[in-house]
């Protein structure tokens, strides 16, 4: 894909959160919300059905041999080049809650591999776009801050259970130890915190792939290291470590071996 193609496709991404954040901003803070339980035990509203449904739409209208992978309604297409990866509301506790830490994430894959993504957060009107190489907040280029030592760092995490039970709870609880303060600023919002300089790490110890897919090119464009909990491929990864360049490794040594 040429520079003018990406450029066309991040466009249509802009497009697709625009038209997602309309349906799903009516339904936020509504006293008539009703939020269901999915097989999982996860909620869901008529918001991520309704806003995945008209991404899905608006994706086929303009490419209809593309593949489609969405959180509420699975796969199509599954043999595609091109696909696309949709979350419509990451973050629908906090949105049940009327907390407006959610947003909806978007992402086109090329053999799957990320090439555009972004993090739109309808409740701020806040949209992070990146392709891997820069990444823009609402049309403005961003970049990282310096993070100074660990010891100051602040990290995030959607959910300390997992944090504290899975993978290596030594490891974690050596990182609690070592760094300022952990925060429970979770899902994308997190990672919105990390890409535009606010927080210096984000960790999740369990990620699906409409939750990682879409933040690999926005956090790279913003310079952030991402990868598994292991330290491995991002694109493969069920869990994530996002943080600054100077203080990834020293996390990742620190989460899987406790120092």
């Amino acid at each position: 894909m040429n520079a003018t193609e990406l450029d066309s496709c991040k466009n249509f991404i802009a497009e697709l959160a625009a038209a997602s954040a309309e349906l799903i901003l009516p339904y936020f803070a509504s006293p008539d919300l009703v939020v269901d339980e999915k097989s999982d035990r996860t909620p869901v509203t008529a918001a991520d059905r309704g806003a995945e449904k008209l991404m899905r739409e608006m994706i086929l209208r303009r490419f209809p041999n593309h593949g489609i992978l969405g959180e509420e309604f699975g796969e199509l297409n599954p043999g595609a080049s091109f696909k696309w990866v949709l979350d419509p509301v990451d973050g629908t506790k906090s949105f049940a809650a009327n907390n407006a830490q959610f947003g909806t994430l978007i992402c086109l894959l090329y053999e799957g591999k990320p090439l555009a993504g972004a993090i739109n957060l309808p409740a701020t009107r806040q949209l992070l776009l990146g392709d891997g190489e820069t990444t823009t907040l609402n049309g403005r280029i961003i970049r990282l801050r310096e993070p100074g030592p660990l010891s100051r760092a602040i990290v995030v995490t959607t959910d300390t259970d997992d944090s504290e039970t899975l993978h290596n709870p030594a490891g974690w609880a050596a990182l609690k130890k070592k760094v300022r303060k952990i925060y429970t600023w979770g899902d994308c919002y997190g990672y919105y915190l990390v890409a535009t300089g606010g927080v210096q790490a984000a960790c999740d110890a369990v990620m699906n792939a409409w939750d990682i897919l879409p933040l690999i090119p926005v956090l790279r464009g913003a310079g952030v290291k991402v990868t598994g909990w292991d330290g491995g491929e991002a694109e493969t990864a069920s869990s994530c470590v996002a943080a600054h360049p100077v203080l990834h490794g020293e996390i990742i040594s620190i989460l899987n071996h406790g120092a």
